[in-house]
């Protein structure tokens, strides 16, 4: 009974499953921000890596190994708490946001080059053959090829953006585990940790499912 009092304690989850539905809602916010400027940003790395003029291709590999190679804790404090030096003053929000952002980026640019590269040069070929523009022939024959290998992937890195949103709360932003931790401060108790865990549960293992159904999915297909 001590146990369960400690860790699964009713009275105290039920009061404070509102404080953990307001970080659930600040945690879904900042991972839909984070998913829709890292998913453009790391499409844009990936057409410069591969397109762009040597010395642009030399930055993007730059930028994708080191935003790769880098921890996302490291990134979000060097940005909350480095670049106030320097002038620039962003809130918690949007300082986990952008390093969500910076890190998705380089590895959705990955993703996104493996997905092209897997595309055969016949297909590039036919759209030149055909007078389409270069652009109009990535936009119209290339890209939605490519998704169709890059999808699995990209939703794997999404539910992984999700749980690290989990690191906002080093900088204070009031998210599900920051919400959580303040709620077991108030009420001397683990148990809202225990409720966070469950809602962190229930909202990611759907989306974990999905990105299980997508590569079994996409391995019938290739099957074919």
């Amino acid at each position: 009974m001590e146990l369960i009092d400690t860790f699964f304690n009713w009275g105290i989850l039920v009061r404070s499953f509102p404080i953990l539905i307001r970080g659930l809602g600040n945690t879904i916010l900042l991972g839909c921000a984070a998913i829709a400027f890292g998913t453009i940003a790391g499409l844009a790395m990936c057409l410069m890596r591969l397109y762009a003029p040597k010395p642009f291709q030399r930055l993007a590999v730059l930028y994708i190994d080191i935003f790769r190679a880098l921890p996302i804790l490291v990134v979000l404090i060097l940005i909350y708490y480095a670049l106030p030096f320097v002038g620039i003053r962003l809130s918690s929000f949007v300082s986990a946001a952008l390093a969500l952002s910076l890190v998705l980026a380089a590895f959705t640019a990955e993703v996104c080059r493996a997905g092209i590269e897997n595309i055969p040069k016949g297909q590039f070929e036919a759209a030149a053959a055909l007078g389409l523009p270069f652009w109009v022939a990535m936009r119209k024959v290339v890209l939605p090829q490519a998704i169709r290998v890059v999808i699995p992937p990209l939703t794997s890195n999404c539910v992984s953006v999700f749980k690290d949103t989990a690191l906002a709360s080093v900088v204070a932003m009031p998210d599900l585990l920051k919400q959580a931790t303040d709620a077991q401060a108030m009420m001397a108790n683990p148990t809202p940790l225990i409720g966070a865990a469950i809602i962190y549960l229930a909202f990611l293992w759907p989306l974990v499912r999905l990105v299980g159904y997508l590569e079994a999915r996409g391995k019938a297909r290739s099957a074919h």
